[in-house]
């Protein structure tokens, strides 16, 4: 035990302990949730959240029972970002992956849809992108805020597949809304500490790429709404989350290597004769 405890310390990032899967039961909309009830405190996301995304989820609902996808896709969630990404099977080759993005979501509708977004599937890691909590309007999220939100999205996933790493990406610098750049750069480090923080999480940073010399977002990789990604934005950002991707996919390969090979030299050690 102290060797696996040592090795949490040691490696950039943590990875995952084994915790048992949950059972499941149907929520009001005959959806399959955790066992846990939700915290309390998405009470006060839940209608606007319902009100907003209930259709766009909905079809979602029904792509989850119409495909098959092989379980160890890589399962991409979160805003437009995600969902625009109309190239991710081809850039993020040679993983397959599951695309469940839809436009605009902010964490807390990702978090009170969680159990739908992610429980449907079974994946070899989940990679998450929300870039709305911050834009310059009242209701923007606070930090404190984004962070509940996403640690409860973890704990979801983390209590389906305990095995399955999460990677939070980076929000990014855009021209429409670098007038708040400052806020968002504070939710883009509370999303690092919490991949620090928290076992079988990472964090990919992808910020810096989108800025010219100067800080100001490289105009050339949006397209006109000076929000979100073209082509060539894509190609970069697919680059450096398969770079990450490939990191961790290793790094939880050599974890889990070593493991068994750590449980199998015990089972085969002659029995102490104190």
């Amino acid at each position: 035990r102290w060797l696996v405890s040592l090795f949490f310390l040691c490696a950039p990032h943590a990875l995952g302990q084994d915790s048992p899967a949950k059972a499941t039961l149907s929520d009001d909309a005959g959806h399959e949730s955790s066992a846990d009830e939700s915290p309390e405190f998405l009470d006060s996301y839940r209608a606007t959240a319902t009100k907003k995304w209930q259709q766009a989820i909905g079809a979602l609902d029904q792509r989850n029972a119409s495909e098959e996808n092989p379980a160890d896709a890589i399962l991409f969630i979160g805003s437009s970002s995600i969902r625009r990404w109309d190239s991710m099977a081809t850039d993020m080759a040679p993983y397959r992956t599951i695309q469940r993005g839809y436009g605009g979501a902010k964490y807390s509708d990702l978090a009170v849809f969680a159990t739908r977004l992610i429980q449907p599937h079974q994946y070899r890691a989940l990679v998450s992108f929300v870039g709305n909590d911050v834009s310059g309007k009242p209701e923007d999220h606070t930090t404190d805020e984004v962070e509940r939100l996403v640690r409860y999205v973890i704990d979801v996933s983390h209590k389906h597949q305990p095995h399955a790493p999460v990677l939070l990406i980076e929000v990014t610098p855009t021209e429409k809304r670098f007038e708040v750049w400052p806020r968002i750069r504070d939710v883009n480090a509370r999303l690092r500490e919490i991949a620090l923080s928290t076992p079988n999480t990472y964090f990919i940073a992808t910020a810096g790429h989108f800025l010219d010399p100067t800080g100001y977002p490289r105009s050339e990789l949006f397209v006109e709404d000076r929000l979100h990604l073209n082509s060539d934005g894509y190609q970069l950002w697919s680059d450096l989350i398969r770079r990450r991707l490939d990191e961790v996919i290793r790094a939880t390969a050599e974890f889990e290597a070593r493991r068994t090979t750590e449980s199998e030299s015990d089972q085969s050690s002659p029995p102490s004769r104190r």
